[in-house]
């Protein structure tokens, strides 16, 4: 034991002196101390002693203080010990946080250790979940049955188990029976298992009126009624897969039925969320409120807290699946809002009006893709920036998991928190492909996993089919995407595997992407390739066989009123960029051909001088790429001629280059609308993309034509 301050103060081994006639204090009674800790109840002997040294420690510290020291009282001794033997006697009540109450609705607090939850979002927390029980007494749990036709029972709780086993041994044989119909969204593509290929699935084609028809939990049911009184058609679409826990690509996400979506899909997640923590809570309180003897079996949870994962593409859309979330719930208490506001929105308007709809959408505001963040729900409050363990929600972007995942330190990877999801949101999929999708599927390899280490988990309350690793067969997945793609069809087909059944909805396209305002001849040229493999060697044979003659046999030297040839070739992906612009800085066919490129890693001096010289005619080729005007939607002038080396992915793309980067010149008199040029390059592999320029009638009859490769479209 370490020497206690103050005993060799004065002269050594001598007693303290009086100073100036005043007496020194008198010392604590340590003996007196020692016979009340022996008197003291078992169990209470530390404490009591180390209050005894803290005491003693203030006596002597303190020199000022002239009072004397209170001499303890048998009576109270007494007091305390009946009362410690009380407590004893019956179970110690869980202590409830009772400051909320003395704050207004919607107060905000600012929690400490922010900073290293965002520096280290995997810590968790000590000790017990401080909501095990979430003060909530048994009547309370108890106030709302359950229900064995709501959706959450039916896909979690009171399902046939032979029936599921079924209809998983038809999952990994990739056994569906497919149902295909239209409705106003679109084309629909429901699949479900052959096992359940029987079951009456009229009610995915029911039309829900409004949230009134759902099975809400009652805390969402009336803000879900004051802010969505009528579900619009959109929703009334959606909504029947959503709430059933089907997956769901939906491949017609606009700008425009944005916000429509995201409610839905906010509602569908915090009824889940509660629901499920409602559940943990009431069968809490069955335990707590056992008899000895009683047995009872309750699987409510899985490895760990969180639930479900919201892949989002910038902070600002996070900002904005929060706040739907926050308008729905409606909670009395939002700990660490404010760092939340200043480290995830920026209201400053960043774009002017000219910019399109679906590109101020995506990048206005905070438009960083590097973020990860837990939320957690309570009764009243909602906290951001939880640890993960201890989180409901994780909302992050696809690059700021795998960083977390992926750690550089073998020691502090981890993605057992991906263990427990139930539901899994991917959100504008298609600005995820402009970046790296490799991300998405990186994350999504890491869900439903089992875990490496415990993280406190009670086994004996685990789901079966979590304890079986068939978590991935119960886990609702839906992507949303403002078109197809064939990486979001492997998702749907490889990673998608509810036992419930999956649904793809896409549009009809009418092909008005042709029907440009400019009285000019579209051209797509057709190119076969034997494999997937082997289309980028034979996109690029055709292009320096059949296409780069005819660019160069039609160049004209430079006219000051008009500028140069103009010729602009779009390239979707940048290794057939970079395979492109090595071609024409090395091939004999190209010596005599000046030109720039401008990619997405072009600096912003490089762009505008390279844009220069195309306008005034130094350059007479200009390469440019797909994730170029992805990201920065440039507006160049001097264009005459159009060569797409693939049609783009978005369709938009398609008509601003066309009508807006030809209409302007056309517009300026530097060329008439008989002189422009335009061509596409396309193949087998370029089906989707092709459909959403050309139309669903016309594309099947374009790639399996056989009289002839050229297509010719006059506006």
């Amino acid at each position: 034991m370490a020497p206690v301050r103050g005993l060799s103060r004065g002269r050594p081994g001598g007693r303290r002196q009086e100073r100036n006639g005043v007496h020194p204090k008198k010392r604590f009674p340590v003996q007196r101390v020692m016979a009340v800790k022996d008197e003291a109840p078992k169990g209470e002997a530390e404490s009591s002693s180390e209050s005894s040294e803290n005491q003693y420690e203030d006596g002597l510290d303190s020199e000022e203080d002239e009072q004397p020291t209170a001499k303890p009282n048998s009576y109270n001794i007494l007091l305390q010990s009946l009362q410690q033997e009380a407590e004893k006697a019956e179970p110690r009540k869980k202590k409830r946080k009772l400051d909320h109450l003395d704050r207004p609705k919607s107060a905000t607090t600012e929690a400490s250790g922010v900073d290293d939850v965002e520096q280290n979002p995997l810590k968790e927390a000590d000790g017990p979940d401080e909501d095990a029980t979430d003060g909530m007494p048994l009547e309370e749990a108890l106030d709302e049955d359950e229900d064995n036709s709501d959706p959450f029972e039916t896909h979690f709780g009171s399902f046939d188990e032979k029936h599921v086993s079924k209809c998983i041994q038809n999952i990994n044989q990739n056994s569906w029976h497919v149902e295909k119909y239209r409705s106003t969204v679109g084309r629909i593509n429901l699949s479900i298992p052959d096992s359940a290929k029987r079951t009456n699935t009229r009610h995915y084609r029911s039309k829900p009126k409004s949230p009134e028809i759902l099975k809400l939990k009652k805390r969402l049911a009336a803000a879900a009624q004051s802010i969505i009184p009528k579900f619009d058609e959109l929703q009334q679409e959606l909504v029947p897969y959503v709430f059933d826990y089907s997956d769901l690509l939906f491949a017609s996400r606009t700008a425009q039925n944005a916000a429509s979506l995201r409610y839905i899909i906010c509602l569908h997640i915090l009824d889940h969320v509660f629901k499920t923590r409602d559940r943990v809570l009431k069968n809490n309180a069955r335990l707590a409120n056992a008899r000895d003897g009683d047995e009872l079996e309750l699987r409510d949870q899985g490895f760990t807290r969180p639930r479900v994962l919201l892949l989002l593409e910038t902070r600002q859309s996070c900002a904005k699946m929060i706040e739907a979330m926050m308008r729905l719930c409606e909670p009395e208490q939002q700990e660490n809002k404010k760092r939340f506001q200043d480290g995830y929105t920026n209201n400053e308007d960043k774009f002017a009006d000219d910019r399109p709809e679906d590109f101020r959408e995506l990048f206005e505001g905070n438009d960083d893709n590097d973020f990860r963040l837990g939320l957690k729900f309570t009764r009243k409050t909602v906290r951001y920036f939880s640890p993960f363990y201890t989180s409901d929600i994780i909302l992050a972007s696809p690059l700021g998991l795998r960083r977390i995942v992926e750690n550089d330190d073998p020691k502090k990877r981890d993605h057992d928190f991906l263990s427990s999801i139930e539901v899994v949101v991917v959100d504008q999929a298609d600005a995820m492909l402009q970046q790296n999708w490799e991300h998405v599927e990186y994350v999504f390899s890491h869900l439903n996993l089992q875990p490496r280490e415990a993280h406190g988990c009670d086994f004996s309350r685990v789901r079966n089919w979590y304890l079986d690793g068939h978590a991935k067969y119960w886990r609702q997945t839906i992507v949303l995407s403002a078109y197809n793609t064939p990486e979001l069809n492997n998702l749907f087909k490889n990673c998608m595997l509810n036992f419930s059944g999956k649904a793809k909805v896409q549009p009809e396209y009418d092909g008005s992407y042709l029907s440009i305002n400019l009285p000019l001849k579209q051209t797509f040229s057709r190119m076969s390739s034997v494999s997937p493999a082997a289309d980028p060697d034979a996109r690029f044979n055709y292009f320096t066989t059949a296409v780069i003659p005819s660019v160069t046999r039609h160049l004209q030297p430079t006219d000051p009123t008009t500028g140069g040839p103009g010729v602009l070739i779009f390239i979707p992906s940048y290794l057939d960029f970079v395979r492109v612009r090595n071609y024409f800085a090395s091939s004999n066919a190209t010596r005599n051909v000046s030109f720039g490129s401008v990619s997405e890693y072009t600096d912003m001096p490089e762009v505008r001088r390279v844009r220069a010289h195309f306008f005034n005619g130094r350059h007479a080729v200009l390469l440019y790429t797909g994730r170029a005007h992805h990201f920065r939607r440039y507006k160049i002038r001097g264009v005459k001629k159009v060569v797409f080396y693939g049609p783009p992915d978005n369709p938009i793309f398609y008509r601003e280059i066309v009508e807006g980067f030809l209409g302007q010149t056309i517009a300026e008199g530097r060329v008439d609308a008989v002189e422009v040029g335009l061509r596409v390059m396309f193949s087998k592999r370029d089906a989707l993309k092709l459909e959403r320029i050309v139309g669903t009638g016309r594309v099947g009859s374009m790639l399996r034509e056989k009289e002839g490769d050229t297509f010719d479209f006059i506006s």
